[in-house]
């Protein structure tokens, strides 16, 4: 629906397509499809719920991982030698990268709030490109 305001109209009405009317009645809302209406808006408490649910079920596949694969294996490191659990080893190593990750990610998050604070035309450039 289209609403046209004119000079020549009176001050408190507005053109409407197929009329007018009052300024004072709202707009009509727009027909909404059936599978809108039953949509529930996702909040933080139900993002919260989601990710628990899903660590929960990261944590159970994890300890499977962990209890069908016990056989021992030698691991060398930096001219150490050791005998662990390969289930042991491959979660050592998944750690260790995900805390280069997360280092690695707190260290641009920190560049991208610097030139943020200084103004950098740049930062407002990166800042346009990722949404």
């Amino acid at each position: 629906m289209a609403v046209h305001t004119s000079p020549a109209n009176h001050p408190d009405r507005h053109v409407v397509e197929g009329g007018t009317r009052p300024r004072s009645e709202p707009p009509r809302a727009a027909a909404r499809s059936d599978h809108e209406v039953g949509r529930v808006r996702t909040t933080r408490t139900s993002a919260a719920w989601a990710g628990i649910a899903v660590g929960a079920a990261v944590l159970v596949l994890l300890i499977v991982f962990m209890l069908q694969n016990t056989v021992p294996v030698d691991v060398f490191f930096l001219g150490l030698h050791a005998t662990a659990p390969l289930a042991l080893t491959l979660l050592i190593a998944g750690l260790g990268f995900a805390v280069v990750t997360l280092v690695v990610g707190s260290l641009r998050i920190g560049q991208l709030r610097r030139r943020i604070r200084r103004g950098s035309p740049r930062a407002e450039t990166e800042r346009d490109v990722r949404g």
